[in-house]
């Protein structure tokens, strides 16, 4: 059936990033834009920016109504939802469906089910597949306290229709457990309107491994391998890397035909991530299912050569997965960095700012998936993740120093970032050793926030940002420089 024009129906880095492979497959593309927004890297890339309007930026973004409205009137055939905003809503799915615009995705039934935590742990189990001792309110609310109790401590709350770790709590005392499942319910009803719960026995010292799938809908999957993903603030993903190195060749085969297994059960179609919880015996558990491309996978891209989102709309277009499982091998080591506009040594207060300047490192094994130009402007309208350092070596040791190589190399003045603190975490022992767990960053905090010795960067740049007629210089790009973004000669 093919794909005319596509909708991005996104924003940033992911935005630019699926509009680059769009246009390679010379499909024609649009991408939203609300109107308070600056222009960014997508808007350059796309043949046509499509405005919307709401009471606040995200609220465009997320109007359902809108966006389809949109795809309509501009005649695009296809809407691919990047992350985040509605890459997981059914009812958006859905309304596509019902306009006959084709969603690079899953159908809104697979979202409907795999999105809802319970329900899918509940589809998952039926089937044989492993998850973690829990209770669910909802097969009994009057006694789920007691039989959250009997599960065991120490507890992980989880809402059921959550996300990115809101409304997550951890107990470990009986005396708190009632209190934590109520902040657990209003979080869950302000972040998601739904306070329906679950409680899980929380394996201490897990690590969080994920496994990239691809199907065609028609019954075959292909895994493209694991991901590491146990680098997390507060249940926020900030550095990933593939393989991991926790496994041996037979878990990581065991995992990964277990993800697989999972997604043809449910008939899938399109990329997906299976997450699992990875105890320190070497078992390991379900935990839910991603619907969408994830931030991460393009550590996946770098050691397997596969363009996920060439075959994410290879699949949509009806043309079917492009290899088999003997196809898809792991070459070298990747590791992604989240360079996000934060300051680590006030507790990541969000940073905000004009980019006065911007310098993305470049070299062997180096790719930067970037959602910001020269003389833009970071507000908190939105995610404060401004791109992604992605390096590639023939293995670990040298992925990690190609990482801190670059890291230390990656300029952005008049915004605080978190480049100091991603550095600290790959210079630590035991990120060098492998030894980590999802709870690594809260363990190590003092360690890893504490201001550096070599100041001379920051005296460099607050001497540069002093100077009155630099900042003004920088300010007044032209916008023809300005949209040329980090070419060199």
């Amino acid at each position: 059936m093919g794909i005319s024009k596509l909708l991005v129906a996104n924003r940033g880095e992911i935005a630019a990033r699926v509009l680059r492979t769009a246009r390679v497959k010379g499909i024609k593309t649009a991408v939203l834009r609300h109107s308070s927004e600056q222009e960014g890297p997508a808007h350059l890339i796309a043949d046509e920016v499509v405005t919307i309007e709401g009471s606040t930026p995200v609220a465009a973004y997320l109007d359902i109504a809108q966006i389809v409205g949109a795809a309509q009137r501009i005649g695009a055939d296809a809407v691919h939802p990047g992350y985040g905003f509605l890459s997981e809503n059914a009812a958006f799915v859905a309304a596509l469906e019902q306009a006959g615009i084709t969603f690079v995705g899953p159908t809104s039934g697979v979202i409907d089910l795999m999105g809802d935590k319970i329900r899918a742990r509940a589809f998952v189990e039926e089937r044989g597949f492993l998850v973690a001792p829990s209770a669910i309110e909802d097969d009994d609310p009057a006694t789920f306290v007691e039989r959250a109790r009997a599960v065991g401590y120490p507890l992980l709350i989880k809402p059921s229709a959550g996300g990115g770790g809101k409304g997550m709590r951890i107990v470990r005392e009986d005396s708190t457990l009632e209190s934590e499942i109520e902040t657990a319910r209003r979080e869950g009803e302000r972040y998601f309107g739904d306070g329906r719960l679950f409680v899980e026995r929380y394996i201490e010292r897990p690590r969080h491994i994920e496994v990239q799938v691809m199907g065609d809908g028609q019954g075959n999957v292909v895994h493209f391998w694991e991901r590491e993903c146990s680098i997390q603030r507060r249940f926020q993903k900030i550095i990933e890397e593939t393989p991991s190195p926790a496994l041996s060749a037979e878990q990581r085969n065991e995992i990964c035909e277990t993800a697989a297994g999972i997604a043809r059960a449910v008939n899938y179609r399109g990329a997906g991530t299976v997450e699992f919880i990875y105890a320190r015996d070497g078992s390991f558990y379900f935990l839910e299912m991603n619907t969408r491309l994830q931030v991460e996978h393009p550590v996946t891209e770098m050691v397997t050569g596969f363009d996920l989102v060439a075959e994410q709309l290879r699949i949509a277009a009806g043309e079917g997965l492009s290899a088999t499982q003997a196809d898809i091998a792991q070459n070298g080591h990747s590791i992604e960095l989240r360079i996000c506009a934060e300051d680590a040594t006030h507790d990541f207060r969000p940073a905000i700012g004009d980019i006065l300047l911007l310098d993305e490192p470049r070299g062997e094994g180096v790719r930067v998936d970037s959602g910001i130009l020269d003389g833009g402007k970071v507000t908190t309208d939105f995610d404060p993740m401004l791109s992604k350092l992605i390096v590639h070596g023939p293995d670990r040791a040298e992925a990690i120093a190609r990482a801190r190589r670059a890291v230390q190399n990656y300029v952005v003045l008049g915004v605080t970032t978190n480049t100091g603190y991603l550095d600290a975490i790959l210079a630590h022992p035991d990120f060098a050793s492998g030894d980590v767990s999802t709870g690594f960053l809260a363990e190590q905090a003092e360690v890893l926030t504490a201001p550096g010795e070599d100041v001379s960067d920051l005296l460099m740049a607050v001497a540069a940002l002093s100077d009155e007629r630099l900042v003004a210089d920088v300010l007044q790009i032209p916008e023809m420089h300005r949209k040329m973004g980090g070419w060199r000669n």
